[in-house]
């Protein structure tokens, strides 16, 4: 992913989770926890969409930890269908804050699947900032971003996901009054899009905070 990031593990809910740690470039400002797209379609905490976020994250002065969540790679447990890897990345949220005391800002960010769990956890743990990437709404029973997460979050859609249609996005959205950044011809995991997606969120996502 990059030729400063870490490999650990910390104590789960469920076991052992294992999780990629890159470190803020600069000032550091923040801790950000990025969630993978659904195990059970072979999303894992190696998904260039959330390496592309994080990327783009730590250059913005993240720490950033991207877990593998229950049953995934060498994580302990088992699937839970959003239920498990939200507490999952609750416990990732609360080691990332004592490893970092001397930041206060959080990101939650999630990809597909990992933008579900990214909204349950958000209801429990007050972001500074949500970014949500093709997040699965319309296809999970999702919570709504309350109004202080409607001008907090950054969602990201693709023109053409064949897998969470735009429109499932749009849906979720209208009711917020929440915008969304859609990328032309760009389907469900951004394939040729990366850069522009990277760039997209190293310029919107500090207006946020």
């Amino acid at each position: 992913m990059h030729s400063q990031h870490h490999l650990t593990w910390i104590d789960g809910p469920a076991g052992r989770l294992q999780i990629i740690y890159l470190p803020a470039k600069g000032q550091a400002q923040g801790v950000a926890v990025l969630n993978h797209p659904n195990p059970l379609h072979g999303g894992t905490f190696t998904n260039k969409v959330i390496q592309t976020a994080a990327k783009a994250l730590s250059e913005l002065g993240f720490h950033c930890y991207l877990p593998n969540l229950r049953g995934v790679g060498e994580s302990e447990g088992s699937h839970d269908y959003g239920q498990g890897e939200t507490d999952d990345c609750l416990s990732v949220v609360d080691y990332a804050r004592a490893q970092h005391p001397e930041v206060d800002k959080l990101v939650l960010a999630g990809f597909s699947f990992g933008g579900y769990v990214a909204l349950f956890a958000a209801t429990r743990c007050q972001p500074d900032a949500l970014l949500l990437l093709a997040p699965a709404v319309g296809m999970y029973t999702v919570p709504a971003a309350n109004a202080h997460q409607s001008d907090k979050t950054l969602l990201i859609h693709g023109e053409t996901d064949d897998v969470v249609p735009l429109q499932n996005a749009l849906d979720w959205a209208a009711p917020q009054d929440m915008p969304v950044l859609v990328i032309p011809q760009a389907g469900h995991f951004f394939h040729g899009k990366l850069m522009i997606l990277r760039q997209q969120i190293s310029r919107l996502l500090p207006t946020l905070l």
